[in-house]
């Protein structure tokens, strides 16, 4: 069905808005100033997780007065969907975090201009390109959570290749395994997750639902630059072994994808209207 026109009557809550995208600016701004500035990245941390708090508090105040929220906290009573949204937040945190590792490293130690560098992560856009391909015929045959499972291994192989073959040699064709990987492994899982948060909730809630699985994927994309760029860049003078250490960062998030991924039904059921 088509979906109905805004209506123009409906309030909007702002506060809630504010509140929401003040408390995650401030956790990113926190977590960027990681092995800078310990003082500032403390008071920034707080700073944020006291907005989010005070946002939680605003949302539920206004479900008891009966009013309409940002966002409803019934969202997150569904276990599947939960599970679903952390899944996203790693796979866009893992994906993001290493395209700006790996171009960082490419352009700074190695000395790669950008449009080396581009040429190089034609890798992994060929890696997703293959996997959405053939995205039909792997849920035809897969269950999601299979295919969640699949490409959070591969992307985490591909991590792995991407610090053992970088550190072992100065060809650039070393960044070409890792990357292809990771380009398959987040290709195979991006939409069984979608598809897990989305299903769990009722055709009534697809534009909420949509909006926080939205957010919870931006999130994880500002989050994964924000911690490997910050572990890279803290010690940039050291090479290689600032973009291994990096890189294992991810790696180790991504495992944490994958404990997610485990604890996800086999076949969940979907909500009916």
């Amino acid at each position: 069905m088509d979906p109905l026109p805004p209506d123009p009557t409906r309030p909007f809550d702002t506060v809630g808005a504010i509140l929401s995208a003040l408390g995650m600016l401030f956790v990113v701004l926190g977590i960027l100033q990681a092995g800078s500035n310990g003082l500032l990245m403390t008071i920034f941390l707080a700073l944020g997780a006291a907005l989010l708090l005070w946002f939680f508090l605003w949302i539920r105040s206004l479900e008891r007065a009966g009013k309409e929220p940002l966002l409803s906290t019934g969202l997150f009573r569904n276990r599947t969907s939960n599970l679903g949204l952390v899944t996203q937040n790693i796979q866009w945190l893992v994906l993001l975090g290493t395209s700006f590792v790996v171009s960082v490293y490419l352009q700074t130690v190695r000395g790669y201009n950008a449009i080396q560098t581009g040429v190089i992560f034609t890798a992994a856009t060929v890696g997703i390109l293959v996997s959405s391909l053939g995205a039909e015929r792997f849920a035809g045959r897969r269950t999601q959570k299979t295919l969640i499972l699949a490409g959070f291994v591969t992307t985490i192989v591909g991590i792995g290749l991407l610090i053992g073959l970088v550190s072992a040699s100065d060809s650039v064709l070393a960044f070409v395994p890792g990357l292809l990987l990771i380009g398959l492994g987040v290709g195979v899982m991006l939409t069984p997750s979608v598809n897990l948060v989305q299903s769990a909730f009722p055709e009534e809630q697809q534009g909420e639902i949509s909006g926080l699985s939205r957010s919870v994927s931006n999130l994880g994309s500002s989050l994964g630059t924000a911690i490997a760029g910050t572990i890279l860049v803290s010690d940039l003078a050291a090479g290689t072994r600032a973009y291994a250490l990096a890189m294992a960062s991810l790696a180790v998030i991504g495992l944490i994808g994958l404990g997610a991924a485990l604890l996800l039904p086999s076949n969940p059921i979907p909500q009916q209207t």
